[in-house]
């Protein structure tokens, strides 16, 4: 299996995306990165968007889109538009970011949100695209004795939905990210690599507890394609974060 492409989830630019959408894609290329994760357009067309992708030769494996969970009616309708741009741009894999849960939710709660997975999840695998869900910390509580994100990977078939796991976030949820990757290997292509250091706030790949080189080591035999970096708190500025995240991943013969 081939080595794990490294890229970087484009919400951690988001002070400089906001201004110059294109010109921060060409200064990811630039730092070395290899692939980029979308977390909005811009309103870029996406023949141009394209042009600059191909034109730096990064990958665009996939993008987070948010659901609308507070309309549900129009849920399709936004995601079918949502395939669409993706299709236009060579994605891969579209990815929900986050899903809203009762502060104690119960099985049957556990349950609706995995409906509505699986639903969008038969919608993007029609359209040729693969579906998965990012968590955060709170899908690790327990319901009925196991993890929320347990309720869903068994609730909805694997060829419906990926998980793409926040390693970082499975740790602040109590959880092992090696352990989690292997539990579910093969079903987990993308992840992101997260790091924390002082409590919940999150810190350069590397710098913090989380323990990220043991995944690493298994990456390739648990099917991991992508290495998505993500930050959202930074100490300098958002680009120099970025790049001391690449450098653990250089050091480490991942690069």
């Amino acid at each position: 299996m081939a080595k794990p492409v490294v890229g970087l989830q484009l919400y951690t630019l988001r002070d400089q995306t906001k201004n110059d959408f294109l010109g921060t894609i060409r200064k990811v290329a630039e730092m070395g990165y290899q692939a980029v994760e979308f977390a909005g357009y811009f309103d870029t067309p996406a023949k141009e968007l394209k042009s600059v992708l191909d034109g730096v030769g990064l990958e665009a494996p996939s993008a987070h889109v948010g659901l609308s969970f507070n309309e549900p009616d129009k849920i399709e309708a936004d995601l079918a538009k949502q395939i669409e741009y993706a299709q236009e741009i060579g994605l891969k894999y579209i990815i929900t970011p986050w899903a809203p849960l009762p502060q104690n939710p119960t099985e049957e709660d556990v349950a609706k949100l995995a409906s509505i997975l699986e639903a969008c999840g038969r919608q993007v695998t029609a359209a040729g695209l693969k579906y998965g869900y990012h968590n955060h910390d709170f899908e690790f509580k327990l319901v009925n004795g196991k993890p929320i994100m347990d309720h869903l990977l068994e609730h909805v078939p694997a060829e419906l939905l990926v998980a793409e796991f926040d390693l970082g976030w499975v740790h602040m949820g109590g959880q092992s990210p090696l352990e989690y990757v292997n539990r579910y290997a093969g079903r987990v292509p993308l992840a992101h690599f997260k790091d924390f250091g002082n409590g919940r706030r999150d810190t350069e790949i590397g710098k913090g507890v989380v323990d990220l080189k043991s995944v690493l080591d298994v990456a390739e035999k648990v099917g991991i394609q992508y290495y998505i970096v993500e930050q959202e708190e930074f100490e300098k500025s958002s680009l120099e974060s970025a790049k001391i995240c690449l450098e653990f991943f250089r050091e480490n013969g991942a690069l």
